[in-house]
C-alpha cells in the first residue's frame, strides 16, 4: 500500500491536473483504481502548496464523469443488443428487461446520485444508465453532483492528514460508511415522497 500510495503521488506530481483527471477516468470506467487512493494524495499536495485543491476536486470529478460516460456508450450501444439477443438465454426476458428499463427511466436521478458515492456501486451504476437511455442532460448533472461531493470528501480528508497512508484508508473508510449511512436516509426520504406524491417519477426521455 506505501508503494502504491508513493507512486502515486509521484504521478500525480508529475502530471498535474491531467493526472488527476486521467485517473480518476479510469477509475470510474471499469479499470480498478480505488478514488481513495488517487484524490487523498492530491488533497495532501495541495496542502503542500504544489496544487490548486479547487482545480484538483474540479478534474477529479470531471474525469468521473468522462470514466462515467465510456461505461454508459458500452452499455447503450454494445450491451443493450445482447441482452435483448441473448438475454432470454440466461433467463432476461424481454418483458423483465422493460420493467428494469422503466424502473431506471422513472428512478435514474436517485439512482445515479447515490450509486456515485457508494463504493463497488460507482463503479456498475453506469451500466443501466446506458441500458435504460437515461437522458444525457439529468445523467451528467447527478453524476457530476455525486463525484463532486465524493472527491470533495476524500481530497478533505489528505488535506488535513497529510501521507500518512495509515490514516487516509482509516479515514476513508469512515467516509464510506458515512455515505452509506446518508444515501440510505436518501432512499427512505425519496421512497416517502414517492409514496406521498402518488409514486410519480421522472419522464422517459430518451438520449440526444
Amino acid at each position: 500500500m506505501h508503494a502504491v500510495v508513493d507512486w502515486l503521488l509521484q504521478t500525480i506530481g508529475a502530471l498535474g491536473y491531467p493526472g488527476i483527471f486521467l485517473l480518476m477516468a479510469m477509475e470510474s470506467s471499469i479499470i480498478p483504481i480505488p478514488s481513495e487512493l488517487v484524490m487523498p494524495p492530491a488533497g495532501y499536495l495541495a496542502q503542500q502548496g504544489q496544487m490548486n485543491m479547487a482545480l484538483a476536486i474540479l478534474c477529479g470529478t470531471a474525469g468521473s464523469l468522462i470514466g462515467a460516460y465510456a461505461n454508459y456508450y458500452a452499455a447503450h450501444y454494445l450491451g443493450r443488443p445482447l441482452v435483448l439477443k441473448y438475454g432470454k438465454y440466461v433467463f432476461i426476458t424481454e418483458e423483465k428487461f422493460a420493467k428494469v428499463e422503466k424502473f431506471f427511466l422513472k428512478h435514474g436521478e436517485i439512482s445515479t446520485f447515490i450509486g456515485r458515492l457508494l463504493p463497488v456501486v460507482r463503479h456498475l451504476i453506469s451500466l443501466p444508465a446506458g441500458l435504460s437511455g437515461m437522458n444525457h442532460l439529468r445523467f451528467s448533472l447527478y453524476t457530476l453532483l455525486g463525484a463532486g461531493i465524493w472527491c470533495t470528501v476524500l481530497t478533505v480528508i489528505g488535506y488535513v492528514i497529510g501521507s500518512n497512508q495509515e490514516l487516509i484508508m482509516k479515514y476513508s473508510h469512515q467516509a464510506v460508511l458515512g455515505v452509506v449511512v446518508v444515501s440510505a436516509l436518501l432512499i427512505a426520504v425519496y421512497v416517502w415522497w414517492q409514496r406521498r406524491n402518488g409514486n410519480c417519477g421522472a419522464g422517459e426521455a430518451q438520449p440526444k
